[in-house]
């Protein structure tokens, strides 16, 4: 199991919600050696995984949209897994929606998703996939509710999510 110190948890929980969430996802990076892989993905408990999809899903919206979720090659990690489904069970039933209607874009333009593209091919997805203006919008709107709904999760379960020590 993974292992924070309490002083690191509560001097970041005193700092703010993304940074308390950070405490925990900065340790499953460390343990994943910095990253996803096929090997490496046994590592965290489904919980754990749930809590860095966010993260992922959190820090690439905010910074370039499905898109660029997408073609960092997050795609699968967060449409392919109960992700979505985590999200309702932990209390933010409107974005858990939100998931799965990023989902749908997603599984029925995967393929065009996924290619590989140069700098300008990637900057002209974002007109080809205007499908997802709405949602990453609707997403801006409440992330910080969101975000507020899963570190008070994490808080209420830490045992979940790793052994404070």
């Amino acid at each position: 199991m993974i292992e924070i110190k309490e002083p690191a948890l509560r001097k970041a929980a005193e700092e703010g919600m993304d940074e308390f969430i950070q405490v925990f996802t900065d340790k499953y990076l460390e343990a994943l050696g910095g990253g996803l892989n096929a090997e490496n993905m046994g590592l965290l408990t489904g919980e754990q995984h749930a809590l860095l999809s966010y993260r992922i899903f959190r820090d690439e919206i905010l910074t370039g949209g499905f898109c660029q979720l997408i073609q960092n090659g997050y795609g699968a990690y967060i449409f392919d897994n109960p992700f979505a489904k985590a999200m309702r069970l932990w209390g933010a039933k409107e974005f858990s929606k939100l998931v799965y209607k990023a989902k749908e874009i997603y599984d029925a333009n995967r393929a065009e998703l996924e290619k590989e593209r140069t700098d300008d091919e990637f900057m002209a997805m974002y007109e080809q996939f205007e499908a997802f203006d709405e949602i990453e919008e609707t997403f801006f709107e409440m992330e910080e509710l969101v975000t507020a709904r899963v570190a008070e999760y994490v808080d209420k379960h830490p045992g979940l999510f790793a052994k404070i020590i």
